[in-house]
Protein backbone atom coordinates (compact mmCIF):
# COMPACT_ATOMS: atom_id res chain seq x y z
CA UNK A 1 0.00 0.00 0.00
CA UNK A 2 1.62 3.61 -0.66
CA UNK A 3 2.01 6.06 1.74
CA UNK A 4 -0.94 8.30 0.10
CA UNK A 5 -3.43 5.67 0.84
CA UNK A 6 -2.30 4.94 4.59
CA UNK A 7 -2.12 8.81 5.37
CA UNK A 8 -5.48 8.98 3.85
CA UNK A 9 -6.66 6.39 6.24
CA UNK A 10 -5.66 7.56 8.92
CA UNK A 11 -6.65 11.16 8.26
CA UNK A 12 -10.23 9.24 8.27
CA UNK A 13 -9.57 7.41 11.51
CA UNK A 14 -10.19 8.27 15.08
CA UNK A 15 -11.70 6.40 18.21
CA UNK A 16 -13.95 9.02 19.08
CA UNK A 17 -17.35 9.01 16.88
CA UNK A 18 -20.27 11.79 17.93
CA UNK A 19 -24.27 10.65 18.91
CA UNK A 20 -26.13 9.93 15.97
CA UNK A 21 -27.82 13.07 14.22
CA UNK A 22 -30.37 11.10 12.58
CA UNK A 23 -31.87 8.19 14.34
CA UNK A 24 -35.23 6.37 13.22
CA UNK A 25 -37.71 6.40 15.88
CA UNK A 26 -37.94 3.69 17.90
CA UNK A 27 -41.10 0.98 17.65
CA UNK A 28 -42.30 -1.70 19.78
CA UNK A 29 -41.95 -4.79 18.94
CA UNK A 30 -44.26 -6.40 16.27
CA UNK A 31 -44.41 -9.84 17.53
CA UNK A 32 -44.79 -12.10 14.18
CA UNK A 33 -46.88 -14.69 15.83
CA UNK A 34 -49.41 -11.91 15.88
CA UNK A 35 -49.99 -11.59 12.14
CA UNK A 36 -52.05 -13.11 10.15
CA UNK A 37 -51.05 -17.05 9.08
CA UNK A 38 -47.93 -16.16 11.08
CA UNK A 39 -46.43 -14.37 8.60
CA UNK A 40 -42.60 -13.28 8.99
CA UNK A 41 -42.25 -9.70 6.90
CA UNK A 42 -38.73 -8.77 6.29
CA UNK A 43 -37.09 -5.76 4.22
CA UNK A 44 -33.69 -6.64 2.29
CA UNK A 45 -31.12 -4.00 1.99
CA UNK A 46 -29.01 -4.17 -0.98
CA UNK A 47 -29.53 -6.19 -3.51
CA UNK A 48 -27.57 -6.66 -6.05
CA UNK A 49 -25.44 -9.52 -5.49
CA UNK A 50 -25.12 -11.01 -2.30
CA UNK A 51 -28.69 -9.66 -1.25
CA UNK A 52 -30.36 -11.95 -4.36
CA UNK A 53 -29.13 -14.58 -2.19
CA UNK A 54 -31.20 -13.34 0.98
CA UNK A 55 -34.66 -12.77 -1.22
CA UNK A 56 -34.46 -16.23 -2.56
CA UNK A 57 -33.04 -17.68 1.17
CA UNK A 58 -35.71 -15.81 2.63
CA UNK A 59 -38.69 -15.28 0.11
CA UNK A 60 -38.84 -18.75 -0.28
CA UNK A 61 -39.14 -20.11 3.42
CA UNK A 62 -42.72 -20.80 4.57
CA UNK A 63 -44.91 -17.74 5.93
CA UNK A 64 -41.91 -15.72 5.22
CA UNK A 65 -42.39 -12.81 2.74
CA UNK A 66 -39.87 -10.21 1.56
CA UNK A 67 -42.00 -7.24 1.16
CA UNK A 68 -39.76 -4.47 1.20
CA UNK A 69 -36.50 -3.66 -1.42
CA UNK A 70 -33.30 -1.24 -0.35
CA UNK A 71 -30.62 -0.21 -2.62
CA UNK A 72 -28.82 2.93 -3.69
CA UNK A 73 -29.43 1.78 -7.98
CA UNK A 74 -32.86 2.31 -8.75
CA UNK A 75 -32.03 0.13 -11.76
CA UNK A 76 -31.43 -2.82 -9.48
CA UNK A 77 -34.47 -2.22 -7.84
CA UNK A 78 -36.60 -2.33 -10.48
CA UNK A 79 -34.69 -5.38 -11.90
CA UNK A 80 -35.23 -7.38 -8.35
CA UNK A 81 -38.94 -6.01 -7.92
CA UNK A 82 -39.48 -7.57 -11.29
CA UNK A 83 -38.46 -10.96 -10.37
CA UNK A 84 -39.79 -10.86 -6.95
CA UNK A 85 -43.39 -9.72 -8.34
CA UNK A 86 -42.67 -12.91 -11.35
CA UNK A 87 -42.17 -15.58 -8.75
CA UNK A 88 -38.35 -15.87 -9.58
CA UNK A 89 -37.89 -15.67 -6.15
CA UNK A 90 -40.47 -18.23 -4.55
CA UNK A 91 -43.87 -16.83 -3.99
CA UNK A 92 -44.89 -13.74 -5.72
CA UNK A 93 -44.44 -10.46 -3.44
CA UNK A 94 -45.54 -7.09 -4.63
CA UNK A 95 -42.20 -5.85 -2.82
CA UNK A 96 -42.21 -1.99 -2.40
CA UNK A 97 -38.66 -0.41 -3.12
CA UNK A 98 -36.46 2.27 -1.11
CA UNK A 99 -32.91 3.89 -1.58
CA UNK A 100 -32.85 5.20 2.21
CA UNK A 101 -33.52 2.34 4.61
CA UNK A 102 -34.92 4.47 7.33
CA UNK A 103 -38.11 5.05 5.24
CA UNK A 104 -38.45 0.91 5.67
CA UNK A 105 -37.37 1.57 9.57
CA UNK A 106 -40.62 3.66 9.92
CA UNK A 107 -43.04 0.86 8.97
CA UNK A 108 -44.48 -1.13 11.98
CA UNK A 109 -45.06 -3.64 9.43
CA UNK A 110 -42.43 -5.24 9.33
CA UNK A 111 -40.20 -7.75 11.16
CA UNK A 112 -36.94 -7.83 10.48
CA UNK A 113 -34.36 -6.54 7.36
CA UNK A 114 -31.79 -8.35 5.91
CA UNK A 115 -27.91 -6.36 5.03
CA UNK A 116 -26.18 -7.02 2.40
CA UNK A 117 -24.74 -3.82 1.64
CA UNK A 118 -20.69 -2.79 1.48
CA UNK A 119 -19.14 -3.06 5.00
CA UNK A 120 -18.80 0.51 5.70
CA UNK A 121 -22.30 0.34 6.22
CA UNK A 122 -23.27 -2.58 8.03
CA UNK A 123 -22.81 -1.89 11.65
CA UNK A 124 -24.71 1.49 11.34
CA UNK A 125 -27.98 -0.30 9.27
CA UNK A 126 -28.06 -3.06 11.91
CA UNK A 127 -28.02 -0.37 14.96
CA UNK A 128 -30.53 1.87 13.51
CA UNK A 129 -33.01 -1.40 12.94
CA UNK A 130 -32.56 -2.71 16.65
CA UNK A 131 -33.80 0.85 17.22
CA UNK A 132 -36.61 0.58 15.25
CA UNK A 133 -37.67 -2.77 16.78
CA UNK A 134 -36.54 -4.87 13.95
CA UNK A 135 -34.25 -8.14 14.20
CA UNK A 136 -31.58 -8.33 11.63
CA UNK A 137 -29.41 -11.15 9.16
CA UNK A 138 -26.45 -8.70 8.92
CA UNK A 139 -23.91 -9.96 5.75
CA UNK A 140 -20.10 -10.86 7.17
CA UNK A 141 -18.10 -8.84 8.03
CA UNK A 142 -20.50 -7.76 10.50
CA UNK A 143 -18.38 -4.28 10.91
CA UNK A 144 -15.99 -2.08 9.29
CA UNK A 145 -13.79 -1.75 12.41
CA UNK A 146 -13.32 -2.85 15.52
CA UNK A 147 -15.58 -0.84 17.66
CA UNK A 148 -18.37 -0.77 15.61
CA UNK A 149 -18.83 -4.23 16.34
CA UNK A 150 -18.92 -3.62 19.53
CA UNK A 151 -21.93 -1.25 19.19
CA UNK A 152 -23.67 -3.46 17.33
CA UNK A 153 -23.23 -6.31 19.94
CA UNK A 154 -24.32 -3.37 22.79
CA UNK A 155 -27.79 -2.62 20.19
CA UNK A 156 -29.01 -5.96 19.99
CA UNK A 157 -29.17 -6.78 23.67
CA UNK A 158 -30.38 -3.11 24.82
CA UNK A 159 -33.28 -3.74 22.26
CA UNK A 160 -33.72 -7.22 23.04
CA UNK A 161 -32.75 -7.72 19.11
CA UNK A 162 -32.16 -11.02 16.99
CA UNK A 163 -29.30 -10.55 14.92
CA UNK A 164 -27.88 -13.26 12.65
CA UNK A 165 -24.13 -13.07 11.38
CA UNK A 166 -23.92 -14.18 7.92
CA UNK A 167 -21.43 -16.92 8.17
CA UNK A 168 -23.42 -20.19 7.01
CA UNK A 169 -20.49 -22.26 8.04
CA UNK A 170 -21.92 -22.19 11.64
CA UNK A 171 -25.17 -24.13 10.31
CA UNK A 172 -22.94 -27.14 8.93
CA UNK A 173 -23.66 -29.85 11.33
CA UNK A 174 -21.08 -31.56 9.39
CA UNK A 175 -18.13 -28.97 10.52
CA UNK A 176 -19.80 -28.68 13.81
CA UNK A 177 -18.94 -32.80 14.03
CA UNK A 178 -15.72 -32.34 12.85
CA UNK A 179 -14.60 -29.62 15.43
CA UNK A 180 -16.19 -32.14 18.33
CA UNK A 181 -14.04 -34.73 16.71
CA UNK A 182 -10.47 -32.90 17.56
CA UNK A 183 -11.75 -30.72 20.44
CA UNK A 184 -12.77 -34.32 22.53
CA UNK A 185 -8.26 -35.20 21.75
CA UNK A 186 -9.53 -37.86 18.68
CA UNK A 187 -5.99 -35.93 17.07
CA UNK A 188 -4.50 -35.31 20.42
CA UNK A 189 -3.68 -31.71 21.25
CA UNK A 190 -4.77 -29.11 19.26
CA UNK A 191 -1.60 -26.93 17.91
CA UNK A 192 -2.74 -24.49 15.49
CA UNK A 193 -5.49 -23.62 13.63
CA UNK A 194 -4.66 -22.05 9.66
CA UNK A 195 -7.33 -20.02 7.95
CA UNK A 196 -6.60 -19.97 4.15
CA UNK A 197 -7.91 -17.58 1.30
CA UNK A 198 -6.52 -18.96 -1.65
CA UNK A 199 -8.97 -16.71 -3.75
CA UNK A 200 -8.14 -15.45 -7.02
CA UNK A 201 -7.90 -11.65 -7.53
CA UNK A 202 -6.77 -9.63 -10.41
CA UNK A 203 -5.55 -6.12 -10.72
CA UNK A 204 -8.81 -3.21 -10.43
CA UNK A 205 -6.92 -1.34 -13.10
CA UNK A 206 -5.73 2.20 -12.64
CA UNK A 207 -7.80 4.85 -13.47
CA UNK A 208 -6.42 8.48 -14.51
CA UNK A 209 -8.76 11.03 -12.51
CA UNK A 210 -12.24 10.68 -10.53
CA UNK A 211 -15.14 8.41 -12.28
CA UNK A 212 -18.63 9.50 -12.93
CA UNK A 213 -21.31 7.69 -11.28
CA UNK A 214 -24.64 6.98 -13.08
CA UNK A 215 -27.25 9.34 -12.50
CA UNK A 216 -29.54 5.89 -11.83
CA UNK A 217 -26.98 5.71 -8.78
CA UNK A 218 -27.26 7.82 -5.53
CA UNK A 219 -23.32 8.00 -4.68
CA UNK A 220 -24.47 10.25 -1.63
CA UNK A 221 -26.37 7.20 -0.02
CA UNK A 222 -23.81 5.27 -1.19
CA UNK A 223 -20.93 6.31 0.56
CA UNK A 224 -22.99 6.83 3.82
CA UNK A 225 -20.61 6.78 6.96
CA UNK A 226 -17.28 6.46 4.84
CA UNK A 227 -15.31 10.30 3.89
CA UNK A 228 -17.05 11.80 0.62
CA UNK A 229 -14.84 11.31 -1.83
CA UNK A 230 -14.98 11.37 -5.77
CA UNK A 231 -15.00 7.32 -7.46
CA UNK A 232 -11.20 6.85 -8.06
CA UNK A 233 -11.79 3.36 -9.26
CA UNK A 234 -13.07 1.23 -12.75
CA UNK A 235 -15.88 -0.33 -10.69
CA UNK A 236 -18.44 1.20 -8.48
CA UNK A 237 -19.41 -2.09 -7.14
CA UNK A 238 -17.68 -5.10 -5.77
CA UNK A 239 -14.29 -3.49 -5.98
CA UNK A 240 -14.96 -1.22 -2.84
CA UNK A 241 -13.55 -4.32 -1.42
CA UNK A 242 -10.19 -3.51 -2.00
CA UNK A 243 -10.02 -0.05 -0.62
CA UNK A 244 -9.76 0.47 3.07
CA UNK A 245 -12.65 3.49 3.02
CA UNK A 246 -14.57 1.11 2.29
CA UNK A 247 -13.69 -2.38 2.67
CA UNK A 248 -11.63 -4.41 4.54
CA UNK A 249 -9.75 -6.71 1.99
CA UNK A 250 -9.29 -10.55 1.57
CA UNK A 251 -8.87 -11.25 5.07
CA UNK A 252 -12.89 -9.48 6.04
CA UNK A 253 -14.26 -10.61 2.47
CA UNK A 254 -13.55 -13.61 1.71
CA UNK A 255 -11.31 -14.35 5.29
CA UNK A 256 -14.13 -13.93 7.81
CA UNK A 257 -15.57 -17.40 7.13
CA UNK A 258 -12.18 -19.19 7.50
CA UNK A 259 -11.18 -16.96 10.56
CA UNK A 260 -14.33 -17.81 12.12
CA UNK A 261 -14.31 -21.50 11.51
CA UNK A 262 -10.53 -20.79 12.83
CA UNK A 263 -11.49 -19.74 16.04
CA UNK A 264 -14.43 -22.02 16.60
CA UNK A 265 -11.54 -25.01 16.40
CA UNK A 266 -9.77 -23.41 18.98
CA UNK A 267 -12.81 -22.73 21.29
CA UNK A 268 -11.46 -18.96 21.62
CA UNK A 269 -14.98 -16.85 22.19
CA UNK A 270 -12.32 -13.48 22.85
CA UNK A 271 -10.27 -11.23 20.84
CA UNK A 272 -6.84 -12.98 20.91
CA UNK A 273 -3.95 -11.04 22.91
CA UNK A 274 -1.61 -10.63 20.12
CA UNK A 275 -1.57 -9.85 16.23
CA UNK A 276 0.70 -9.04 14.06
CA UNK A 277 0.48 -8.85 9.71
CA UNK A 278 3.11 -9.21 7.17
CA UNK A 279 1.63 -8.82 3.27
CA UNK A 280 1.22 -5.84 0.36
CA UNK A 281 -0.53 -5.02 -2.06
CA UNK A 282 1.59 -6.88 -4.71
CA UNK A 283 1.94 -8.21 -8.36
CA UNK A 284 0.61 -5.23 -9.86
CA UNK A 285 -0.30 -1.58 -9.98
CA UNK A 286 -4.28 -0.84 -9.29
CA UNK A 287 -6.61 1.06 -7.55
CA UNK A 288 -6.79 -0.90 -4.70
CA UNK A 289 -4.88 -0.11 -1.18
CA UNK A 290 -5.43 -3.30 0.68
CA UNK A 291 -3.13 -6.45 0.75
CA UNK A 292 -3.80 -9.28 -1.68
CA UNK A 293 -1.07 -10.96 -0.26
CA UNK A 294 -0.80 -11.60 3.99
CA UNK A 295 -0.28 -13.14 6.94
CA UNK A 296 -1.98 -12.37 9.90
CA UNK A 297 -0.83 -13.86 13.13
CA UNK A 298 -3.02 -14.31 16.44
CA UNK A 299 -1.83 -15.44 20.14
CA UNK A 300 -4.48 -15.74 22.65
CA UNK A 301 -4.26 -15.23 26.37
CA UNK A 302 -4.06 -19.06 26.46
CA UNK A 303 -4.40 -22.05 24.08
CA UNK A 304 -2.96 -22.69 20.87
CA UNK A 305 -2.36 -19.44 18.43
CA UNK A 306 -4.59 -18.79 15.23
CA UNK A 307 -2.45 -17.92 11.87
CA UNK A 308 -3.79 -16.60 8.69
CA UNK A 309 -3.01 -16.39 4.90
CA UNK A 310 -4.21 -14.60 1.86
CA UNK A 311 -3.36 -15.13 -1.60
CA UNK A 312 -4.96 -13.36 -4.38
CA UNK A 313 -2.32 -14.45 -6.69
CA UNK A 314 -2.10 -18.06 -8.93
CA UNK A 315 0.56 -20.23 -8.04
CA UNK A 316 3.12 -18.95 -10.26
CA UNK A 317 3.90 -16.56 -13.20
CA UNK A 318 2.59 -19.11 -15.68
CA UNK A 319 -0.51 -19.79 -13.99
CA UNK A 320 -1.36 -16.15 -15.07
CA UNK A 321 -1.18 -16.93 -18.26
CA UNK A 322 -3.31 -20.33 -18.17
CA UNK A 323 -6.13 -17.95 -15.92
CA UNK A 324 -6.24 -17.69 -12.18
CA UNK A 325 -9.18 -19.48 -11.48
CA UNK A 326 -7.72 -22.92 -11.94
CA UNK A 327 -4.17 -22.38 -10.43
CA UNK A 328 -4.51 -20.95 -7.51
CA UNK A 329 -2.02 -22.62 -4.04
CA UNK A 330 -3.37 -25.63 -2.32
CA UNK A 331 -1.88 -26.57 1.17
CA UNK A 332 -3.15 -29.85 2.63
CA UNK A 333 -6.06 -29.83 0.34
CA UNK A 334 -7.66 -26.80 0.90
CA UNK A 335 -7.63 -22.86 -0.38
CA UNK A 336 -10.61 -21.53 0.93
CA UNK A 337 -10.44 -23.07 3.84
CA UNK A 338 -9.22 -24.27 7.44
CA UNK A 339 -6.21 -26.51 8.40
CA UNK A 340 -6.09 -27.41 12.43
CA UNK A 341 -3.04 -28.92 13.05
CA UNK A 342 -3.07 -31.64 16.11
CA UNK A 343 -0.71 -33.49 17.60
CA UNK A 344 -1.04 -36.86 15.72
CA UNK A 345 -2.91 -35.18 12.00
CA UNK A 346 -4.69 -32.92 11.51
CA UNK A 347 -8.58 -31.39 10.26
CA UNK A 348 -8.91 -30.48 6.67
CA UNK A 349 -12.34 -28.06 6.21
CA UNK A 350 -12.28 -27.26 2.92
CA UNK A 351 -15.76 -26.22 1.75
CA UNK A 352 -18.19 -24.94 4.06
CA UNK A 353 -20.33 -28.05 4.99
CA UNK A 354 -17.54 -30.68 5.55
CA UNK A 355 -14.23 -31.70 7.87
CA UNK A 356 -11.93 -34.57 7.10
CA UNK A 357 -9.86 -35.83 9.92
CA UNK A 358 -6.49 -36.97 8.13
CA UNK A 359 -3.55 -38.77 10.60
CA UNK A 360 0.00 -38.00 10.07
CA UNK A 361 0.32 -40.04 7.27
CA UNK A 362 -1.81 -38.19 5.43
CA UNK A 363 -4.27 -40.86 5.64
CA UNK A 364 -8.21 -40.05 6.18
CA UNK A 365 -9.48 -40.95 9.73
CA UNK A 366 -13.05 -40.31 9.11
CA UNK A 367 -15.54 -37.66 7.37
CA UNK A 368 -18.39 -35.49 8.49
CA UNK A 369 -20.48 -34.00 5.93
CA UNK A 370 -24.16 -31.84 6.46
CA UNK A 371 -25.98 -28.66 6.69
CA UNK A 372 -28.77 -26.86 7.60
CA UNK A 373 -30.18 -23.42 6.38
CA UNK A 374 -29.22 -20.89 7.56
CA UNK A 375 -31.83 -18.55 7.11
CA UNK A 376 -33.93 -20.83 8.63
CA UNK A 377 -31.91 -20.66 11.54
CA UNK A 378 -32.59 -16.85 11.41
CA UNK A 379 -36.34 -17.58 11.01
CA UNK A 380 -36.75 -19.69 13.22
CA UNK A 381 -35.12 -17.85 16.49
CA UNK A 382 -37.32 -14.79 15.56
CA UNK A 383 -39.91 -16.76 15.94
CA UNK A 384 -38.71 -18.03 19.33
CA UNK A 385 -37.24 -15.06 20.36
CA UNK A 386 -34.49 -17.22 21.75
CA UNK A 387 -30.97 -15.84 21.07
CA UNK A 388 -29.08 -18.97 22.51
CA UNK A 389 -30.79 -20.93 19.05
CA UNK A 390 -28.85 -18.13 16.77
CA UNK A 391 -26.10 -20.52 15.11
CA UNK A 392 -24.26 -17.33 14.39
CA UNK A 393 -25.39 -14.47 17.38
CA UNK A 394 -23.97 -11.10 16.44
CA UNK A 395 -21.35 -11.80 19.36
CA UNK A 396 -19.69 -14.31 17.22
CA UNK A 397 -19.68 -12.06 14.18
CA UNK A 398 -18.19 -9.60 16.00
CA UNK A 399 -15.27 -11.25 17.15
CA UNK A 400 -14.53 -12.94 14.17
CA UNK A 401 -14.87 -9.78 12.25
CA UNK A 402 -12.49 -7.79 14.74
CA UNK A 403 -9.72 -10.29 14.32
CA UNK A 404 -9.57 -9.88 10.40
CA UNK A 405 -9.58 -5.90 11.77
CA UNK A 406 -6.71 -6.33 13.85
CA UNK A 407 -4.56 -7.67 11.19
CA UNK A 408 -5.34 -5.00 8.78
CA UNK A 409 -4.23 -2.82 11.95
CA UNK A 410 -1.12 -4.00 12.44
CA UNK A 411 -0.70 -3.81 8.76
CA UNK A 412 -1.27 -0.42 8.25
CA UNK A 413 0.90 0.16 11.12
CA UNK A 414 3.25 -1.52 9.28
CA UNK A 415 6.80 -0.41 8.01
CA UNK A 416 8.08 -2.19 4.18
CA UNK A 417 11.07 -4.72 5.04
CA UNK A 418 13.56 -5.83 2.87
CA UNK A 419 13.83 -9.70 2.85
CA UNK A 420 16.66 -9.78 5.31
CA UNK A 421 14.78 -8.13 7.66
CA UNK A 422 11.82 -10.27 7.18
CA UNK A 423 13.43 -13.41 7.57
CA UNK A 424 14.80 -12.01 10.91
CA UNK A 425 11.62 -10.62 11.86
CA UNK A 426 9.62 -13.54 10.67
CA UNK A 427 12.22 -16.13 12.38
CA UNK A 428 10.99 -15.26 15.96
CA UNK A 429 8.32 -17.29 15.71
CA UNK A 430 8.35 -20.84 13.95
CA UNK A 431 4.84 -20.39 12.76
CA UNK A 432 5.10 -17.14 10.78
CA UNK A 433 8.78 -18.24 9.81
CA UNK A 434 7.39 -20.89 8.03
CA UNK A 435 4.28 -19.16 6.80
CA UNK A 436 6.67 -16.19 5.72
CA UNK A 437 9.28 -18.71 3.78
CA UNK A 438 6.23 -20.13 2.13
CA UNK A 439 4.82 -16.16 0.85
CA UNK A 440 8.46 -15.59 -0.29
CA UNK A 441 8.73 -18.54 -2.22
CA UNK A 442 5.15 -17.70 -3.51
CA UNK A 443 6.06 -14.08 -4.32
CA UNK A 444 9.17 -14.74 -6.27
CA UNK A 445 7.13 -17.85 -8.58
CA UNK A 446 4.98 -14.44 -9.64
CA UNK A 447 7.94 -12.46 -10.26
CA UNK A 448 7.57 -10.58 -7.48
CA UNK A 449 11.04 -9.01 -5.74
CA UNK A 450 10.14 -8.32 -2.24
CA UNK A 451 13.52 -6.32 -2.22
CA UNK A 452 12.08 -4.05 -5.24
CA UNK A 453 8.74 -4.36 -5.76
CA UNK A 454 6.77 -1.08 -5.66
CA UNK A 455 4.60 -0.62 -2.58
CA UNK A 456 7.04 -3.09 -1.08
CA UNK A 457 5.91 -6.06 2.13
CA UNK A 458 5.15 -4.74 5.45
CA UNK A 459 5.17 -5.91 8.73
CA UNK A 460 3.42 -4.56 11.41
CA UNK A 461 4.18 -4.48 14.97
CA UNK A 462 3.01 -6.98 17.30
CA UNK A 463 -0.40 -5.55 18.50
CA UNK A 464 -1.29 -6.15 22.34
CA UNK A 465 -5.23 -6.43 22.92
CA UNK A 466 -7.15 -5.90 26.36
CA UNK A 467 -9.70 -8.64 25.36
CA UNK A 468 -11.84 -7.39 28.32
CA UNK A 469 -11.89 -3.56 27.25
CA UNK A 470 -11.12 -4.67 23.52
CA UNK A 471 -8.88 -1.65 23.17
CA UNK A 472 -5.04 -1.59 22.58
CA UNK A 473 -2.51 -1.04 25.13
CA UNK A 474 -0.62 1.41 23.06
CA UNK A 475 -2.72 4.80 21.92
CA UNK A 476 -1.62 4.77 18.02
CA UNK A 477 -3.37 1.48 17.76
CA UNK A 478 -6.24 2.53 19.33
CA UNK A 479 -6.89 5.47 16.71
CA UNK A 480 -7.49 2.78 14.11
CA UNK A 481 -10.33 0.83 16.26
CA UNK A 482 -12.86 3.75 14.73
CA UNK A 483 -12.88 6.09 12.18
CA UNK A 484 -14.22 9.46 11.49
CA UNK A 485 -17.88 9.28 10.11
CA UNK A 486 -19.80 11.97 7.91
CA UNK A 487 -22.84 14.12 9.37
CA UNK A 488 -26.04 12.03 9.58
CA UNK A 489 -24.10 8.66 9.44
CA UNK A 490 -22.50 8.61 12.96
CA UNK A 491 -22.14 4.75 14.41
CA UNK A 492 -23.66 6.60 17.68
CA UNK A 493 -21.46 5.95 21.32
CA UNK A 494 -24.60 5.28 22.80
CA UNK A 495 -27.00 3.49 21.54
Amino acid sequence: MTNFSRRRFLQGSGAAAVTLSVTPAASPLRNPLWQPNNELRVACVGVRSRGTAHIGGLNKIKDVKVVALVDVDRDILAREQKKLAEGKYGDEVAADTYTDLREVLDRDDIDAISVATPNHWHALQAIWACQAGKDVYLEKPVSHNIWEGGQIVKAARKYGRLVQTGTQCRSSHGIAQGIEFIQSGQLGEIQLARGLCYKPRGSIGKVGGPQTVPDHIDYDMWLGPAPSVPLHRRSLHYDWHWVFDTGNGDVGNQGIHQMDLARWALGQDKLPRHTLSIGGRVGYDDDGDTPNTQIVFHEFEAGPPLLFEVRGLPRDKESQRKGWGKNMDNYKGARIGVIVHCQDGYLRIPNYTSAIAVDKQGKEIKRFAGATNHYQNFVDAVRSREQSELRADIREGHVSSAMCHMGNVSHLLGKTHSKQELDAMAGRNQWTAEAWRRMHDHLTKNDVDVDTVEGGVRMGPRLTMDPQTERFTDEESNTLLSRSYRAGYQVPEQV
